[in-house]
């Protein structure tokens, strides 16, 4: 039954199978596989509701501008092809990630199993509550910014393929950022960081949370205190977490600190 479920993609190899090399490899393939399909149904799911999805990223727009213009014939083929990509790779996260817990779990144990459910479905969820804070708080406001700056001198259009590109990333970045917690949690479990350190080099933290938001799409002095307010908060939740579930430092368990100058002249 086991053997089922994992060709299936549901399954786990058990902490204690001895898989040689081949069959590693074979779960690899298979996983990659499962993966690539996913992506191909979601892709298939976003064509038939293409219609929806535009009329969905449309809304944002200020009145007036709810009806891009298109400069080329193939334009809006390759317009609606890439929104429904994205929409996709969105669609078939939660698998992507599920078959990435899948692969790695047998070196981290069965007791790690929940922890990497766990972490699976926060990771998704984080993803999801970003692009749609992007969505609805972001978008809206840097469009309006945007669009409305300048409207006295210029007469603005909205071209397809570059506003769709741009709605499109500004989603996708915020969604990413968002995973902020999980990524300094999952170096805190390593051992490589520790909340102390997260704790010590907080400016450090509000100068690179400044810079992304600044090259982000937008780049507007709204989008971007809209992108960095909520990361401040999401921050300070992976220091919590990174104090509850880290490990001990690496260097620490190597029988050495940072401040200890007796290690390096052993070494020297």
């Amino acid at each position: 039954m086991r053997r089922v479920l994992r060709s299936l993609g549901i399954g786990t190899v058990a902490a204690d199978d001895q898989l040689t090399v081949v069959e590693h490899l074979d779960e690899l393939r298979r996983r990659i596989i499962i993966s690539v399909l996913a992506l191909v149904v979601g892709f298939g799911v976003a064509w038939v509701l293409r219609n929806a999805i535009i009329e969905l990223l449309l809304e944002p727009l200020p009145d007036g501008q709810d009806k891009p213009i298109t400069l080329s014939p193939t334009e809006p083929f390759f317009t609606v092809l890439k929104v429904c990509l994205w929409t996709s790779i969105l669609m078939a996260l939660p698998v992507w990630l599920y078959q990435l817990y899948a692969f790695v779990i047998p070196a981290v144990g069965n007791q790690s199993k929940r922890v990497m459910l766990a972490i699976v479905a926060g990771v998704s969820s984080l993803f999801v509550g970003g692009v749609a804070f992007g969505y609805f708080v972001v978008l809206p406001v840097a469009l309006q910014f945007l669009l409305g700056f300048g409207d006295e001198l210029f007469t603005t259009e909205v071209q397809a393929g570059l506003y769709f590109g741009f709605a499109t990333t500004l989603l996708l970045a915020s969604g990413l950022m968002f995973e902020v917690p999980v990524a300094m949690v999952a170096f805190a479990r390593m051992g490589l960081v520790t909340a102390q350190i997260y704790r010590r080099q907080w400016r450090i933290a509000i100068v690179a949370i400044a810079a992304i938001a600044a090259v982000l799409p937008g780049g507007d002095p709204l989008s971007m205190f809209l992108l960095m307010v909520p990361q401040f908060v999401l921050y300070a939740l992976g220091v919590w977490l990174s104090s509850i579930f880290g490990r001990p430092p690496v260097w620490q368990a190597e029988g050495w600190t940072p401040d200890d100058d007796s290690s390096t002249k052993e070494g020297s």
